[in-house]
């Protein structure tokens, strides 16, 4: 058995149980190395336990159907119709998550007909690849570190004394929104701010309560740009 393991691709050797158990061994390993790349890698809400024993299961049983329809014509015909029959309906909140539904079916195809070099190797570079876009933080954006959102009761001519203030502490400021109140002089504001020390927000806030004119004075650690 190790003699298949190392040798190479036996994509068209005879079947035999040797064979099957090695490829079914292989996309189960090769399955949860998948899942714990997902377990390290993921961020934000759209977690789930069910998705990660999905893509172990799924590497597994594509690796079977391959063994199933291996070298066999007829038989593979009838999977398709099989597959055509039975329709899984799942909505992905995260894009990336089908690029491991696909690492496990590929994966689960090559150990199923017995390329058992190309699924260990495919599924390292995988793995690979998608811990140096986690460690190096791939595609993100920092623009900007906070959101303040703040109320000027003053004419807005006399903004920029706010302004200059928001210079003294930040590298980059931009209004983000300007709403007129028409009940009461001023107007709401809200700034992106890109601060010069980022261990310097609490003074900032206390900074920004003692100017006169402003009030209901909220902050919100804004998070990397990520594409919606």
């Amino acid at each position: 058995m190790s003699d298949l393991l190392f040798r190479g691709d036996f994509g068209t050797a005879p079947s035999d149980l040797a064979g099957l158990l090695l490829g079914l061994l292989v996309a189960f390993l090769c399955g949860h190395v998948i899942a714990w790349v997902y377990m390290a890698c993921h961020s934000g809400l759209s977690y789930s336990k069910s998705f990660v024993n999905s893509l172990v299961v799924l590497c597994t049983i594509v690796a079977l159907v391959m063994a199933v329809m291996f070298d066999n014509l007829l038989m593979v015909f009838g999977m398709m119709a099989v597959f055509a029959v039975v329709r899984f309906r799942n909505i992905l909140r995260d894009t990336l998550d089908t690029t491991y539904i696909l690492a496990s079916i590929t994966t689960g195809m090559a150990a199923g007909t017995r390329k058992y070099s190309t699924a260990i190797i495919g599924c390292v570079i995988f793995a690979l690849v998608m811990l140096y876009l986690h460690w190096t933080a791939f595609g993100s954006r920092h623009r900007y570190d906070l959101v303040l959102n703040l109320h000027w009761g003053r004419p807005l001519d006399e903004l920029p004394r706010l302004l200059a203030l928001l210079e003294r502490h930040g590298r980059r400021n931009q209004l983000a929104s300007q709403r007129v109140s028409t009940a009461s002089e001023g107007a709401d504001l809200s700034f992106r701010v890109l601060l010069r020390d980022a261990g310097r927000v609490e003074e900032l806030m206390s900074e920004l309560k003692a100017v006169p004119g402003v009030s209901r004075v909220t902050s919100l650690k804004a998070e990397d740009e990520s594409e919606m």
